[in-house]
């Protein structure tokens, strides 16, 4: 499996997925505009043999690469990464199509209409990277080994490449999970949405501990 991991974005998506990754053995760099700059200094310094570097420094980087930014950034970041940077690579989007506005009675605004994606989007940005949608509809407290009295809760998966959907899911085990295979990066249309659905909760009772289960018989 490959081990060296360059996550686009030091938010706190971005830092937790990085946590999860040098946990579990991987190198990561974390990605940002100015890695002199803000919160990034502070987090090397509290995870050694760790790095930092450009959105263009951490594409070149990585092996696996996790597009972890706002969406509505998303496109930018890209660009800055390199597009090329990425060719052949399993690009992970942990991206929301969410709008730039407070929720209505807990319910995010999206950017997209209902037969779009943005991890469609990412895919035609990156032809020829291998986009896998994951770690969208979880909370970042949440996304590295979770614990839940009910069992392992299920990560949503979509995309377009095989063998790159199997190595998200091996990633999604380390990381406490039971992936569950979507199809294509279409489903992304399905899975974003879940983004709204997790939140929910949170913004009626404070309630941000919990995951999804699939059931099956």
């Amino acid at each position: 499996m490959a081990k060296k991991v360059g996550v686009l974005g030091s938010g706190v998506v971005g830092r937790a997925l990085a946590e999860g990754f040098l946990k579990h053995g991987y190198e990561v760099m974390l990605g940002t505009r100015d890695p002199g700059k803000g919160d990034v200094p502070a987090w090397l310094a509290a995870h050694p043999g760790s790095k930092a570097g450009t959105f263009r420094d951490t594409a070149i980087f990585g092996e696996i690469v996790v597009l972890a930014v706002k969406g509505l950034v998303a496109e930018e970041v890209i660009e800055q990464a390199g597009p090329d940077h990425l060719t052949g690579k399993t690009v992970i989007d942990t991206t929301n199509p969410l709008a730039d506005e407070a929720p209505v009675d807990g319910i995010f605004s999206f950017t997209t209409g209902p037969n779009q994606s943005l991890g469609e989007e990412v895919q035609r940005l990156l032809p020829n990277a291998h986009v896998v949608k994951a770690f969208n509809s979880v909370g970042s407290a949440l996304m590295v080994n979770p614990k839940f009295e009910q069992g392992t809760p299920t990560m949503f998966l979509c995309g377009n490449h095989p063998e790159a959907k199997r190595l998200v899911s091996g990633i999604c085990v380390q990381f406490g999970w039971e992936p569950f295979d979507c199809g294509s990066i279409a489903a992304s249309r399905a899975l974003e949405p879940l983004c709204r659905l997790w939140v929910l909760p949170g913004f009626l009772r404070n309630d941000w501990f919990h995951a999804f289960k699939m059931l099956t018989r």
